[in-house]
Formats: C-alpha cells, structure tokens, sequence
C-alpha cells in the first residue's frame, strides 16, 4: 500500500476533514476519510467508479450527512449547515452531469449563481468580465438556451455558474466527462487560470489523467477510504494504474 501524507495543518488550511464516515442506510461508504486543503491550492481526488469520491463531495456541500467524523471550513464546523448556508459560506459545487437548467437562457443560468452570495442576488443583473475572460464563448451565447449548447459549452456555463457565487472553495465533480478533448485543455487552462486570478482552492474529481497532473496535490480512494496521497509531480506509474487506469 502507498504511504499517505498529508500537509501539515496550519492557518492557512481551508477544509479539513477528520475520520469522516458516511452510510447509505446500513451500507459504509465512507471509511475514516481524511482530506485536506489549503488555501490557493488545487487538489485531486482520483479512484475507480464507485469508490466513493462523488459521495465525500456530497457529504462537504451537505446533500449527505455523516455518521462520525468532523469537516471544518475556513475553521468553521459545517456538520449543522444546510447546504444552501455552505453555498453562502463559500463553497461553489460543480457537480457531475452539469446540472445547468436547459430552458432558461445562458444569462439567467449565470444570474443563478448569484444566489451563493453571502447577499444573495439583490437584482444583480451584470456578469463580471472576469466571467467572459475565463470563458469567452458564453458572452456569445448569452441569449441561448442552455439546453442548446454542446456538452463541453454547458460545463463551462456551470463552472462560470459557481463563479459567480464567489467561491472560496470550487468543488469539481468530473468536469471532463463526455466532453471533447480540445475542450478538455480549454476546461483545465479555465480551472487553473481561476486559481492564479483568484487565489480560491479547487478540490477536483478527475479520471484524465493530463487533468490530474494540474492539481497540486492527490488523494487516491479505495473502498471508503483513503489509501495514497502526495504531490502529482510524484504521481507514480504503481498509483496511476491502480487507481486511473480502466
């Protein structure tokens, strides 16, 4: 088995979890998670399909509930929020399929987002430029339904969607899936242009492996649990088969 090893935790740590353990019914999904991010920092989380990596995103935001084990953010205890009061704290959530609503048009899909704002939206009508620098093609599409756009243009509406929220913590949840793979380079230059504009942390769930190696950091998962980490730049040929390959 891979060592695990985890940065050390310090003040600039923005999520912490700590023997996180999460059931579906009488079924143990999580097994004594440990995860943590710092600030500024992009981390992966790679495994084979149902290892549990989309259930330990759910359990952050709060659509699950944990039996045991704590998730701190910004120092902050999330185990009592509801996940719209941890959109407002400052964790935007991308998830799997997009989730972008179809009939209503571009703009409104990013209007949206506006809800996460510790504010809310107050008749916020404009989308900031940043918004069209990282995404140029949806200022020509603002009037599109969202329905209408191709796969990879509905992923960058729904992550521009969560930016609008300002996020400190931007969960991505296989943003690569299904889409084209130019669009896949657009989607990671995005995601890491973001950081380095923004300074917020992005905890990515990710099987490409090109994708992977933009994170900082990994944690590898197995059955409920975490079995490696480290820094990608030490991404080992053992883990990627292990835990990418098909």
């Amino acid at each position: 088995m891979t060592a695990t090893v985890d940065p050390p935790v310090s003040s600039r740590q923005l999520l912490q979890i700590s023997g996180l353990n999460v059931y579906y019914g009488e079924s143990h999904i999580l097994r004594d998670v440990d995860l943590n991010i710092g600030t500024g920092e992009m981390v992966c989380l790679i495994g084979r399909n149902g290892v549990g990596k989309t259930t330990l995103l759910k359990t952050i935001i709060g659509l699950l509930q944990p039996r045991s084990g704590t998730v701190q953010f910004m120092g902050e205890s999330l185990l009592r929020r509801r996940p719209e009061r941890r959109a407002r704290l400052g964790i935007g959530y991308v998830p799997q399929g997009r989730e972008i609503i179809p009939r209503v048009s571009v703009r409104e899909n990013l209007l949206l987002g506006l809800e996460a704002r510790p504010g809310g939206r107050h008749g916020q009508t404009e989308i900031p430029a940043e918004i069209f620098q990282l995404f140029p093609v949806l200022r020509e599409m603002l009037g599109r339904m969202g329905g209408d756009l191709s796969g990879g243009q509905q992923q960058q509406l729904a992550i521009a969607r969560a930016l609008m929220g300002k996020p400190q913590l931007l969960v991505l949840d296989e943003p690569t899936e299904g889409i084209q793979p130019s669009i896949v380079l657009e989607i990671e230059a995005a995601v890491r242009g973001i950081i380095e504009a923004t300074g917020i942390s992005v905890l990515l769930v990710e099987q490409h492996l090109h994708f992977v190696r933009q994170a900082d950091r990994y944690y590898a998962m197995q059955k409920g649990g975490i079995v490696a980490s480290g820094s990608t730049s030490e991404l080992s040929q053992d883990v990627i088969q292990r835990f990418l390959a098909v």
